[in-house]
């Protein structure tokens, strides 16, 4: 057995976020929700109740295929209603009910107090750190895979006759 420490990865990190998403996906399964409801209801609840549809699939980059499934499970259960967004015939605002109130204050809000907890549980020092280095890893981790994404190409139109 070596006594050499070992080196940092970014398999590590990925071996993190997956512990992490595992964790939230156990504990929406156990609130009875998928997890993109879990996070709707996340986000109205940390929103004060009601959000822009378009906003919720911008914030967790979810499609909006996925946002409106779960949307019609959480408005299925009484948890959450749509309505359009004053003056807009397009833009959805998303709302708790009373019924989604109270399970958000039974199921959302404690789990939002245990981060809370758990993040005050590292120094300022450690929280500003942790901070500090998850945005640079984002901006690092952007960069990188922007560099991969093919060139737009006007394959799909090739082979096609124009009128």
């Amino acid at each position: 057995m070596s006594n050499e420490p070992e080196v940092a990865s970014a398999r590590q990190l990925d071996a993190l976020y997956q512990k992490t998403d595992k964790i939230y996906y156990e504990f929406a399964r156990g609130c009875g929700l998928s997890e993109t409801a879990y996070w709707i209801l996340y986000a109205l609840e940390v929103s004060g109740g009601s959000v822009a549809q378009a906003s919720i699939a911008e914030e967790f980059s979810y499609s909006r295929q996925t946002v409106n499934s779960a949307l019609k499970a959480l408005e299925a259960r009484g948890l959450a209603e749509l309505s359009f967004v004053e003056g807009s015939r397009r833009k959805k605002l998303v709302s708790l009910t009373d019924a989604g109130r109270a399970f958000s204050a039974e199921r959302i809000v404690p789990a939002i107090e245990a981060e809370d907890r758990a993040f005050a549980s590292l120094s300022p020092e450690e929280r500003a750190e942790f901070l500090r280095l998850a945005a640079a890893y984002a901006d690092a981790i952007d960069r990188e895979l922007a560099r991969l994404a093919p060139e737009p190409d006007d394959s799909a139109n090739k082979g096609r006759e124009t009128r």
